[in-house]
C-alpha cells in the first residue's frame, strides 16, 4: 500500500480556522489550538443571539408603541388587551412602525380599538 501523506489537509484545515479569527486579540488570532476554542464560542455566542434578537425587537415594538399611546391616553398593555378581544391581527412590528412614521394612522388604529 502507497503512503499518503497528510501535511495538505492539516494545513488547510488550519488555515481555514486561522481566517475565521482574523481580528482576534492576543493568541486567539495565531495560535490554533486558542483559535479553535474561539471559534467554537463566537460560533455558540452567534447561534444564541440569532434566537435573542428576536426578543430585542419584540421589547423596542413595545417601548415605541407604549410611547405613542401615553398621548393618547392608554398604555401599551390596555391597548394589546382591548386588541385581542377585537381580534386584531396586525401583530407588534406594523403597530410600531405605523406608530413611528405614519401617527395620523396609528391614531386612527387605536380609536377603533378602543371604540
Amino acid at each position: 500500500m502507497t503512503r499518503i501523506k497528510r501535511g495538505v489537509t492539516s494545513i488547510k484545515r488550519r488555515r481555514n480556522v486561522l481566517k475565521k479569527t482574523k481580528g482576534y486579540r492576543f493568541g486567539r488570532s495565531t495560535k490554533e489550538r486558542k483559535a479553535k476554542e474561539a471559534v467554537l464560542h463566537a460560533g455558540m455566542h452567534a447561534f444564541n443571539d440569532r434566537r435573542e434578537k428576536k426578543g430585542v425587537f419584540r421589547g423596542l415594538w413595545q417601548v415605541r408603541m407604549n410611547a405613542a399611546l401615553r398621548p393618547l391616553g392608554i398604555s401599551y398593555s390596555a391597548f394589546m388587551g382591548k386588541a385581542k378581544k377585537k381580534n386584531m391581527d396586525i401583530n407588534r412590528k406594523v403597530l410600531s412602525e405605523l406608530a413611528l412614521k405614519k401617527p395620523d394612522v396609528f391614531k386612527r388604529v387605536v380609536e377603533y380599538t378602543l371604540g
